[in-house]
């Protein structure tokens, strides 16, 4: 590969599988919710990557790669807005946003 030239789909999967391993890594190692929130946000916007540069190379003209990342983007919105409440209200109880401390979210 030269530099200057259009990356290829195997460029756009290699950052997305990146991107997922660093999110997942964060995930499982952050102690810190507000962390491990944005940790999850990453490995969704690498699964968005991978559908949107899939759906270039694979079949352009259907977009069905970018209405799927939208849809993702949605659902990932509304997610961190409950995750973020919920932070929120246990830091109000606790003064913490250490995952130890919140002992009454285990069923």
């Amino acid at each position: 590969m030269t530099i200057g030239a259009p990356a290829g789909a195997a460029q756009f999967m290699a950052l997305s599988a990146v991107l997922f391993s660093l999110g997942l890594y964060g995930a499982l190692s952050r102690k810190n919710a507000v962390m491990v929130l944005m940790s999850l946000e990453l490995m969704a916007n690498a699964v968005n990557l991978n559908l949107v540069s899939l759906t270039r190379f694979v079949d352009p003209a259907a977009m069905t790669g970018q209405f799927f990342a939208v849809f993702s983007m949605v659902v990932s919105a509304a997610e961190i807005g409950l995750g973020l409440a919920l932070v929120l209200a246990i830091y109000r109880q606790k003064k913490t946003v250490e995952l130890e401390a919140m002992e009454e979210l285990k069923g």
